[in-house]
């Protein structure tokens, strides 16, 4: 058995070789040797394998609805293992999952651990534009009306992508569910900043609030533009787009 390397890691059979994932990595071995459709579904040995794979697609299934769930903050742009990076992250959250048995787990009993959570607020999700090295300042996030306030703001400071001229920030309340993969997004009204902003302090505050459909994540996005004469466009290196999960309530 050998972990898969490349760009696109592959899952089936081809040239006599297996790929497939196992807890969340691409692997490859040799086919044969009791390893067929049938033999896993059926054979007692295989049992592990059975159990990886319910847990696998019940991961896929949280990542594909959290990246909708995300997409007003990246719109119109495509991140590279965006997909596989966050398979990455559900997995070790869903091994968190002490309720339940192996092959069972899921990965919001995982978020009921404190390190769960920890997980989703610290993961690097746009690895090319880190947020909070964008923005070098403290975050503070009202528990009553999930109000985002920036009170040491230098426009100075902000880490501009090349040839950008505006930045815009992006910030709402993902309330997420992640055991019926329900979600409502509470957005804030955008703010758009050009380099010669002077202010010192920002505040974002979403338009309406979550109702305890499930976790509460404060989602902040940053986009860069390049203005051309008189219009904004959005500039679309992979340096340009950034998402962080601030805090979850």
């Amino acid at each position: 058995m050998a972990k898969q390397t490349g760009i696109i890691p592959l899952v089936g059979t081809l040239n006599g070789i297996n790929f497939y994932y196992l807890n969340g990595k691409p692997i490859a071995r040799k086919a044969g040797g009791g390893f067929t459709k049938k033999a896993i579904k059926n054979k007692a040995s295989m049992q592990r394998v059975r159990e990886n794979a319910d847990e696998f697609g019940h991961c896929s299934a949280v990542n594909k609805a959290f990246r909708l769930a995300l997409t007003p903050f990246y719109r119109g742009y495509t991140f590279s293992h965006f997909h596989s990076r966050l398979m990455g992250l559900f997995t070790r959250i869903k091994a968190l999952d002490t309720i339940n048995k192996r092959g069972k787990r899921v990965v919001a009993e995982g978020l009921g651990q404190a390190q769960g959570l920890q997980l989703l607020e610290q993961f690097s999700y746009t690895p090319a534009c880190k947020v909070g090295q964008v923005l070098p300042f403290e975050f503070g996030i009202s528990n009553s009306d999930y109000t985002l306030t920036i009170s040491d703001f230098n426009i100075a400071q902000v880490g501009f992508a090349d040839g950008a001229t505006h930045m815009a920030l992006t910030y709402g309340v993902l309330d997420f569910d992640f055991n019926h993969l329900n979600y409502a997004l509470h957005l804030a009204p955008p703010l758009v900043l050009e380099r010669s902003y002077t202010g010192s302090t920002l505040v974002l505050t979403p338009d309406t609030l979550p109702n305890g459909l499930g976790t509460a994540l404060c989602v902040l996005g940053v986009r860069f533009y390049q203005e051309v004469d008189g219009a904004l466009y959005v500039l679309n290196a992979k340096d340009s787009v950034g998402i962080a999960v601030l805090k979850c309530l």
